[in-house]
């Protein structure tokens, strides 16, 4: 089929585990990546490599984006790729931006002869890989249905939310309750710990309650080791989308109060030179290591 010619861009902590998922099945793949040697892994698993954007475009009928912000993707198809060359073809935009970002994309795209649709993505790394991530899809009726076989190699549910900038939307909104859940578990434990609590029975009353969430026993180990090398999701990102959010928050006319809070202590966290550490890190600020605490 013409569309199992892809061109892969971006091939960073999720995009090349979500590219070697096309491999597997079966999809040509022309992958570039800025930072080049990032892409070798792929070549060996069977993509080709691209030396520029246009050359990977050029070579497939479609584009997937798994680009790390708006600004990247506008310097791929508009400053490095000619017009010509997106006339006929999908973009399918996986990244985490924010929805006006997405819809002045699709604008562009459109405007020089392709077609957008936006499908972000939840989970990290090993469900990248085994194909298990959460796709959340902006498109219309139409493009769903064409692009579902494809996107279902990334997770075995997708869904479409609504139109182009819906799928962004709802990736900002779980984005911000990974940064809020991260911080407010972190600080309990913190309180916890110092009190001399002991753990275990924190975590006893926590899964006995409505405020347990699995991403805070996924994540104990690594606060009670402080261990945060290895990223899911790097603290930097997660500071970007949680400026995505506060953007978008004050546009519509929310108070996001809370969540400055939380953007106070991760840009504290890269300042101390975290930043590439997991974003459970942010809890070497929140509750900073102590000769005295329990």
């Amino acid at each position: 089929m013409e569309n199992d010619r892809i061109a892969w861009i971006g091939t960073g902590l999720m995009g090349r585990p979500m590219a070697e998922r096309l491999l597997q099945e079966g999809y040509a793949l022309f992958a570039y990546n800025r930072t080049a040697f990032k892409a070798e892994p792929l070549r060996k698993a069977g993509a080709q490599l691209a030396e520029t954007p246009q050359q990977a475009i050029e070579n497939a009928k479609s584009v997937v984006l798994m680009l790390t912000d708006a600004r990247a993707i506008h310097r791929v198809l508009f400053k490095g790729v000619s017009r010509v060359v997106l006339a006929g073809r999908t973009v399918i935009q996986m990244g985490t931006i924010s929805p006006r970002e997405s819809e002045r994309i699709q604008a562009k795209v459109q405007a020089a002869g392709g077609d957008y649709l936006e499908a972000p993505v939840l989970g990290s790394i090993g469900p990248a890989r085994s194909g298990d991530l959460i796709v959340m899809v902006g498109a219309s009726v139409e493009q769903f249905d064409r692009w579902r076989s494809l996107l279902t190699c990334f997770g075995p549910d997708p869904f479409l939310v609504g139109p182009v900038g819906m799928a962004a939307a709802l990736k900002l909104a779980l984005n911000q309750l990974i940064a809020s859940q991260m911080a407010a578990f972190s600080l309990s434990l913190g309180l916890v710990q110092r009190q001399g609590v002991p753990v275990e029975a924190f975590m006893q009353a926590l899964k006995q309650s409505t405020l347990y969430a699995a991403t805070f026993e996924k994540k104990l180990p690594r606060l009670l080791q402080r261990d945060f090398a290895e990223p899911n999701f790097p603290l930097r990102l997660l500071l970007k989308d949680v400026r995505l959010f506060l953007c978008e928050a004050g546009y519509l006319g929310l108070d996001p109060a809370s969540l400055r809070g939380t953007e106070r202590i991760i840009k504290t966290a890269l300042r101390s030179g975290f930043g590439e550490l997991d974003y459970a890190g942010m809890h070497n600020v929140i509750n900073p290591a102590d000769q005295n605490q329990a």
